[in-house]
């Protein structure tokens, strides 16, 4: 196994990397709206913090050398499944094309306050690093 890291201010208290790598695939932890340049959470509409969290799933991707092309599965938890239309729209936007494997759960509260929480799952391929 290899782990992945990210640069962040956010002072992380969980006991997690952000990703791994392991058996050919990425493993990414579940990504928060949250600024890693401040370290300041992302508030605003679910559909600008499912942009930010994306965000951050993208930059877990960069530093294990892959693309979000290369995603193969997501679970994106939210609190209400009102919310679905918004993360959904917000998540066709960032993945254009490409169509993982999804899921998402309706899942009540999140840490932090946060509307959205994403991890995901992405192949490594002979052309990753």
């Amino acid at each position: 196994m290899k782990t992945v890291t990210i640069e962040s201010k956010f002072h992380n208290k969980g006991h997690y990397v952000p990703g791994v790598i392991s058996g050919g695939m990425l493993y990414i932890s579940g990504q928060l709206p949250v600024h890693h340049d401040t370290g300041e959470p992302a508030f605003g509409s679910i559909a600008c913090q499912t942009r930010d969290a994306l965000h951050n799933v993208e930059l877990v991707l960069k530093a294990a050398g892959c693309t979000k092309e290369q995603v193969v599965m997501c679970r994106l938890y939210i609190p209400d499944v009102a919310f679905w239309d918004e993360v959904n729209e917000a998540y066709a936007e960032f993945f254009k094309e490409h169509k993982p494997a999804r899921v998402i759960v309706p899942s009540r509260e999140l840490h932090g306050g946060a509307l959205v929480e994403i991890e995901a799952i992405a192949e490594i391929t002979e052309e990753t690093p």
